[in-house]
């Protein structure tokens, strides 16, 4: 349900495949008997992101871009809201987990929602890139001037031709569990991931 956090109690819903298969994953762990515990870990960001990744893609194509002098990043639809936790993050969450008692299912997440466009002017910004970020789907995003009406940084949404549905528009994850079974809390801001994003994409060769 869009505006609350999802807490590790919610009925599983998969809509696809790789959703289905984690699923499963975690019923054959939570019915095998063993000393086990699974993390149920929602939007990863950080240095290492592949490019087909959502900010791996823009990363690479703002380098691109950067390098050829061109003025237009291609996206997908970025109107849905996730929550974005850093890879060190989630390796210190893992850490956590290892050493401790705790059985079941853990979220691990900001326990933020963000809306993805938000997001991915923070890597723009980042990168220093000037020219625009259009979305596929919904909406084509240009830049703006700052003022009443644009609170979604310096980018002014236009209807774009080809809407698409966002199959989950809003992910949220209550974290009460991890802070209180693992003792364990984000210490990543999402800029900072973002930030550490562009500086290994633009740092290849």
């Amino acid at each position: 349900q869009a505006g609350g956090p999802i807490p590790e109690s919610a009925e599983p819903r998969p809509i696809g495949p790789y959703g289905v298969s984690k699923l499963a994953g975690t019923e054959l762990v939570l019915a095998s008997g063993l000393d086990a515990l699974v993390l149920r870990i929602f939007d990863v960001v950080g240095p290492g992101s592949p490019t087909a990744s959502l900010f791996g893609r823009l990363a690479e194509g703002l380098r691109r871009a950067l390098v050829q002098d061109e003025l237009q990043v291609r996206m997908p639809d970025l109107s849905g809201y996730r929550d974005f936790v850093d890879v060190r993050d989630v390796a210190r969450a893992i850490q956590a987990a290892a050493v401790s008692a705790a059985t079941g299912v853990i979220n691990i997440g900001s326990g933020h929602a963000v809306r993805a466009r938000e997001a991915a002017h923070l890597l723009v910004r980042a990168s220093g890139f000037e020219g625009s970020v259009t979305e596929d789907a919904r909406q084509v995003l240009l830049p703006a001037q700052a003022g009443p009406g644009h609170a979604e940084g310096p980018y002014r949404p236009v209807e774009a031709a080809r809407p698409v549905l966002e199959p989950v528009p809003w992910r949220q994850a209550d974290v009460r569990t991890a802070r209180d079974r693992l003792g364990w809390r984000t210490h990543v801001p999402l800029e900072e991931s973002l930030g550490d994003v562009w500086m290994e994409t633009a740092c290849r060769v």
